[in-house]
């Protein structure tokens, strides 16, 4: 035995004795018997992805946003709908009737774009402000056409300034933008200039035709707007209805938890779509058919997300045979079967008797349903991203793409292996490097115009930061989750760090490379490495105080996202720390 073996911890292989406190809990998953173990995943189609662990189990209140959430709506036939909306009423406002000539596109709009109202440019952008694409009306910006606007390629969040597209309803927002800047800037009756374009005594900013079409925007999803009408007459091309969605709210509720609804929808919008997707016989010819209402515990229409999560609105009930409103502001409880206006997060969890960590809540809004959710409440969140059914296709199909990138970075690091600081000569990479931008195009553009929701090659985009950051759970569709029982423990994985990911484990790093004291503590030393041999870290035999800190013998790391004993506590959670600037 080596020097200082007898000091290591010893972990259980082939039924050999251990010396370490993970014996047991090795020995009970079959870790001890040195079979190899491979994960099970389900199928990427049916997952639902973790970013910090969830128990299900303790979960004892789904809540569910209406759109985009229990309510999908139909790609492309929903957004080149709105497309069309807008931009006739645009026409209306008094813009050319050329606008007409454009058709709405569907690889072109994705979800984390911002809109530069003082030039007029879509901009994907990284987590931290750095540009990935530049585009002006249908003309992409590269090099130094980019720097003429942004030194360095980088903005600053300035929500006066900048627009942040998070949500599905405002893909044809995106693209009715982007045919406004491109025929302006075209059209020979324009002159550009580098916040707008003029034509004679008239000028039109950028911000200027932002604005008009916010002003449209309004008119076409107000309550009783162009939108919400068609969708009503035509439910059956514009919504997905699946016998799938009753039964997975008749599980939740099964299994002993509440279920509730608050959607920014107006009841009559909601009981329209939602009368349509529950809309179903009875098992039985002696049984009245359900109601959709009987699928939830709760319901709140008119919610007004984000206000809802802070100081709210009056809270009122909803007369579901007229659609009006009950005189008066609700006080007394919530009752099952009966639905309810406005309110606040507070008033709401109040009534329900919810603790913070107890509700997860699902909605495809970062900003409004999952940002707000979890820094106001403490709520669980679970995003839904109807992107990732493509997103996914792409990285199975094209795993050749991927492929061919890992080559290209390992002829690049057999080019550098075996050079150092004392190379006077420079290596030609550029056929590499082409090769290399070459790949990565081809990658985006399997993804659409503007690439991936996700990523720009290799670097994450801003949406993807925030799902990271704010949402503990997503998926293509809160359907998934009838893969899993609901005593599921969704655990995240590991997110490494470069030094983490690009090192391989047998990687040996002698001590003599160390550049600080080795902090290594052993379960079998229960003196510091600095301790005199003989003398004890533990209490001193004449004070109450030790001079060393005890090796732990147990887990003192909060590896999971459930605190146990803060559970049993019934402790408030900490608020999340936000930096709201990030929306507007």
């Amino acid at each position: 035995m080596a020097e200082g073996d007898e000091k290591k911890p010893k972990i259980a292989v082939n039924n050999q004795e251990v010396g370490s406190p993970a014996k047991a809990a090795w020995s009970k998953i079959g870790l001890a018997t040195g079979t190899a173990m491979k994960m099970y995943k389900r199928q990427a189609r049916k997952r639902v992805f973790v970013n910090r662990s969830l128990m299900l189990e303790k979960v004892k209140f789904y809540g569910f946003d209406m759109d985009y959430t229990l309510a999908l709506y139909k790609s492309p036939e929903y957004e080149t709908l709105g497309f069309v909306l807008l931009r006739d009423q645009l026409v209306e406002m008094g813009y050319p009737e050329e606008i007409k000539t454009f058709e709405y596109d569907p690889t072109f709009s994705i979800r984390g774009l911002w809109f530069d109202k003082l030039y007029g440019h879509l901009l994907k952008v990284d987590p931290f402000g750095n540009i990935l694409i530049c585009v002006h009306g249908f003309d992409f910006l590269v090099g130094r056409q980019i720097h003429q606007f942004y030194p360095n390629k980088f903005v600053n969040r300035d929500e006066k300034r900048f627009r942040i597209f998070n949500t599905l309803y405002e893909l044809p927002i995106i693209y009715v933008l982007a045919c406004l800047v491109n025929y302006f800037s075209n059209n020979p009756e324009y002159t550009q200039t580098k916040t707008g374009v003029k034509s004679g005594d008239v000028t039109m900013t950028y911000m200027s035709i932002y604005q008009d079409l916010m002003v449209a925007v309004d008119h076409v999803h107000a309550k009783k707007g162009p939108l919400k009408s068609e969708t009503l007459k035509n439910l059956e091309k514009y919504v997905t209805k699946t016998n799938k969605l009753p039964m997975f709210l008749d599980r939740v509720r099964s299994n002993g938890a509440k279920v509730f609804l608050a959607t920014n929808s107006d009841f009559v919008y909601t009981n329209g779509v939602m009368t349509y997707l529950f809309d179903y016989p009875s098992p039985s010819p002696d049984q009245p058919q359900r109601k959709w209402t009987s699928y939830f515990d709760y319901i709140v229409v008119d919610a007004k997300k984000p206000l809802f999560f802070g100081e709210g609105t009056v809270l009122r009930q909803v007369d579901t045979a007229t659609g009006s409103f009950k005189l008066g502001t609700h006080t007394g409880p919530i009752k099952k079967g009966h639905v309810y206006s406005g309110g606040s997060v507070d008033v709401f969890s109040e009534m329900m008797g919810t603790y913070g960590k107890e509700v997860l809540y699902v909605g495809d809004h970062i900003f409004g349903d999952i940002l707000k959710s979890k820094k106001v409440r403490g709520w669980r969140t679970f995003l839904i991203v109807p992107e990732l059914a493509q997103e996914l296709a792409v990285w199975t199909e094209k795993q050749n793409l991927f492929a061919e990138l890992e080559q290209l970075d390992c002829q690049l690091g057999e080019i550098y292996k075996n050079l150092d600081s004392s190379c006077a000569k420079k290596p030609n990479i550029k056929n590499i490097q082409k090769a290399i931008a070459d790949v990565s195009h081809e990658m985006d553009m399997s993804y659409g115009v503007l690439g991936s929701v996700f990523r720009s090659g290799s670097r994450q985009t801003f949406f993807a930061g925030q799902v990271m950051r704010y949402a503990d759970l997503y998926a293509a569709t809160i359907l998934n989750l009838l893969n899993y029982p609901f005593s599921y423990v969704f655990r995240s994985p590991a997110m490494l760090m470069p030094h983490e990911s690009t090192v391989n484990h047998d990687d040996s790093i002698p001590a003599q490379d160390f550049l600080l004291a080795p902090r290594t503590r052993s379960f079998n030393e229960p003196s510091s490495p600095n301790t005199p041999e003989g003398e004890s870290m533990l209490v001193r035999q004449d004070s109450a105080w030790k001079r060393f800190v005890d090796t732990p013998r147990h887990s003192t790391h909060v590896h999971e996202s459930e605190d146990e004993d803060e559970d049993e506590e019934g402790g408030e959670p900490a608020e999340m720390a936000v930096d709201e600037e990030d929306f507007e």
